[in-house]
């Protein structure tokens, strides 16, 4: 079964770094609480319109698997909570036990694969026309300069650069 978990993008971090995430909610640790709340899919939207709506730092939704939770020896149960039970963990989440860490918005949704999709090949396409126009002025600048023998020369030159920096731009991405 899969089980969810809001948590913030800084807290995340940290505990991908460090090999355990210990925060049980909003402003609360594992050892202050005793559990990491969790939700079941149906209910993550209530979770989020009642604790995290104000929330002004970035959210990821955690997708944790609970047979790997079993795996790794973590325990976790459902616990009555008013009228509905809500997944608990009760010690440290390994991020080994997330299945995926899907950025948040500001309405509790996750981003759909359209926009995942467009977000991450504008800038690709922007790049490319970059790496084109800057080779395309090169061989025209290196024709106007040296004469029309230049003007493949001055293109290729003009690639390469476009293409050095189209790396640097596509590393500091990440």
């Amino acid at each position: 079964m899969r089980i969810h978990h809001i948590a913030t993008r800084a807290d995340w971090s940290a505990a991908r770094r460090s090999g355990r995430y210990d925060t049980s909610t909003r402003g609360r640790t594992l050892a202050q609480e005793g559990f990491i709340h969790a939700a079941r899919p149906e209910q993550v939207r209530g979770v989020f319109d009642t604790f995290y709506a104000d929330a002004d730092e970035p959210l990821v939704l955690l997708t944790i698997e609970t047979d790997e939770l079993d795996r790794l020896g973590v325990p976790w149960r459902e616990d009555p909570v008013g009228d509905q039970t809500f997944p608990h963990v009760y010690a440290a989440l390994p991020p080994a036990a997330v299945v995926a860490a899907q950025p948040l918005g500001p309405r509790g949704t996750t981003p759909s694969f359209l926009s995942l999709f467009v977000g991450e090949m504008v800038w690709r396409i922007c790049l490319a026309v970059l790496v084109m126009v800057l080779s395309g002025v090169a061989g025209v600048s290196a024709a106007a300069v040296w004469g029309r023998s230049a003007t493949l020369p001055g293109a290729l030159a003009g690639l390469a650069l476009g293409a050095v920096l189209a790396l640097a731009v596509a590393r500091r991405r990440g």
